[in-house]
């Protein structure tokens, strides 16, 4: 995983986050959720502990029930709409960020699996050698 140092911002610029460490995981999401969010097949998803991520600005939050059981809350801009990051009452201690904030500075990303494959769609190209989870990832 590459160390990174990186800020971002909303598609309005009324929010900001800054990224800094390792992530934890690089990862490509099909569930139908991240597919409303993201208006496509899938969410590119950046995993960082939440000790390295900081927010400036104001966001709001929506919070749903994940298929785990666990509380999914997504932190968005009120202004523009933009996902900022997101979290899980599952792991309170990372934080999950959409590969696509760091547009233009994320030539980084390297997704290694694909999770909710049971829901991926055809038409979405996700690369034949990512391994594919039908929900999370089996535990090791």
């Amino acid at each position: 995983m590459p160390e990174l140092d990186l800020t971002a911002s909303c598609d309005c610029g009324a929010v900001t986050l800054h990224a800094q460490g390792r992530p934890v995981s690089m990862f490509q999401c099909a569930c139908l959720h991240c597919q409303k969010a993201s208006g496509s097949g899938h969410s590119s998803i950046v995993l960082f502990h939440r000790a390295g991520v900081t927010v400036e600005g104001e966001t709001k939050s929506h919070t749903r029930p994940a298929d785990s059981g666990a509380n999914f809350t997504r932190h968005f801009c009120p202004e523009c709409g933009t996902t900022v990051f997101a979290e899980s009452s599952r792991a309170p201690q990372l934080r999950i960020v959409p590969a696509g904030l760091f547009a233009g500075q994320n030539a980084w990303y390297a997704p290694n699996q694909l999770i909710f494959a049971r829901t991926h769609q055809a038409w979405d190209m996700i690369p034949e050698h990512l391994p594919r989870h039908q929900r999370y990832r089996e535990s090791q």
